[in-house]
């Protein structure tokens, strides 16, 4: 996997200076042009073993190009919040926006990797998670955003050389830890695991590039050519490809559907109701102080159904009993700029609470297969994937511990027409009065 970036490629310095303005000028432009049309955002991932040159190349790219619109996420071990939330949580709150550039230094990559190598993670996890990524990245591409992928590599002794001249130099001494060492006695594990991952990963939609960290100059000049030609050629594009995620869907012939076939007659009195009511609110309440619920789990509740149908009150009741600091009730209305900007699950994500905590979402996610797809907001490719990366999404939240609910509240067109009358007539006489 990695033999051609053992070959010594090597750029001298005369020849670097020469091409640096010109290239310095290329790659603004392309960020400016990036900046005033917003179509899509840029996501750099760069990646590789230690020493091999991503903190320059980062500072590099930060020095040719404007910094006021780029963003440099790094990943370390999670955060106690972090860990309380899906894997991928951190990343989706790091996306940047169209037109913004994002450059991750670690990514989702660098976790798995890290545990696969100290045995924290089977091989078949692994699978899984890189599947996931898979998909992750497809979303993505699909939403518009541009993914390079960046991995620096040296060999054994190289890697060996390269600590040891940062070690002597006082400017980068203080990069060069134990931890280095330590990661140079695994440089074979992490050659076996990284080799494996960059096959499984590198899609035609985000491929990897493996560059040769050894000479500085090298590889400098090949990652500012690869930013500028492929910035270029995605912004001179009037369409955008997409990846295939999902199968056409194959309506009934005799048109029956869940819905159709609910029973919409059935009732309750009002006395059992109230005594009902209270009882499950009690139980509810306890629940939630469960020494279980708050060191394991989180609550999401999401509620979609007909205009009416009583979302607003079913919510009410469910949060009477809670504590106010422990859940979010989080209204789905038209997507703001900023969430425009984002892939669409971005604006769910970030709603995401941690163990112990409940998120009640008054219309969700579902809207990309129901009003976006009624109204004609995105297209039939758009909401046909979206059933796909639904799923995914729901099964990332339950793997981390999240207690899902999903309710949909239906009434007949018949009832719905009452109570829209009913609102009506409510709203007129308060205005007289």
């Amino acid at each position: 996997m990695f033999e051609s970036a053992e070959l010594g490629h090597e750029i001298d310095r005369k020849t670097f200076q020469k091409e640096v303005p010109a290239l310095r000028a290329a790659l603004l432009d392309v960020q400016y042009d990036l900046l005033e049309k917003r179509e899509f955002p840029i996501v750099i991932l760069v990646s590789g073993v230690d020493g091999s040159g991503k903190s320059e190349t980062i500072n590099l790219l930060y020095s040719w190009m404007d910094p006021r619109h780029i963003s440099t996420l790094a990943f370390a071990e999670p955060t106690d919040e972090e860990r309380e939330r899906p894997f991928m949580w951190r990343y989706w709150r790091a996306l940047p926006a169209k037109g913004k550039i994002g450059i991750f230094a670690g990514s989702w990559y660098s976790q798995p990797i890290a545990d696969r190598i100290q045995k924290k993670m089977k091989r078949a996890e692994m699978e899984e998670t890189l599947d996931e990524i898979n998909r992750f990245e497809a979303m993505l591409v699909n939403e518009g955003a541009l993914v390079l992928k960046f991995w620096f590599h040296l060999s054994r002794e190289g890697q060996k050389t390269r600590l040891k001249a940062m070690e002597k130099d006082p400017r980068t001494a203080w990069r060069v830890t134990k931890a280095s060492w330590d990661r140079l006695k695994t440089y074979d594990d992490l050659q076996a695991v990284a080799g494996h991952v960059l096959r499984v990963t590198n899609t035609a939609h985000a491929p990897w590039t493996i560059i040769e960290g050894t000479d500085d100059n090298y590889r400098s000049l090949t990652v500012g050519h690869i930013v500028r030609d492929t910035i270029r050629k995605h912004l001179a594009q009037t369409t955008r490809g997409s990846v295939p995620v999902a199968p056409p869907i194959v309506p009934a012939i005799d048109k029956r559907s869940v819905l159709t076939e609910l029973d919409l007659s059935q009732k309750i009195d009002k006395k059992s109701y109230e005594k009902e009511l209270a009882k499950w609110q009690g139980k509810l309440s306890q629940l939630m102080r469960d020494p279980r619920f708050q060191k394991n789990h989180s609550l999401i509740v999401a509620f979609e159904g007909s205009d009416a149908a009583g979302k607003g009150g079913s919510i009410r009741r469910i949060v009477a009993p809670m504590d106010a600091r422990q859940y979010q009730i989080i209204p789905v209305a038209a997507p703001t700029d900023e969430e425009r900007a984002q892939p669409y699950l971005w604006r769910f994500w970030r709603h995401i609470p941690r163990k112990g905590r409940a998120a009640i979402f008054d219309r969700t996610w579902y809207g990309r297969v129901l009003v976006e797809r009624v109204e004609g907001f995105c297209s039939e490719a758009d909401w046909l994937r979206a059933y796909a990366e639904i799923n995914d999404f729901e099964h990332g939240l339950v793997e981390s511990g999240a207690i899902v609910i999903k309710f949909w509240l239906q009434i007949s067109k018949e009832e719905q027409l009452r109570r829209f009358k009913e609102r009506e007539n409510r709203v007129q006489t308060l205005q007289d009065h």
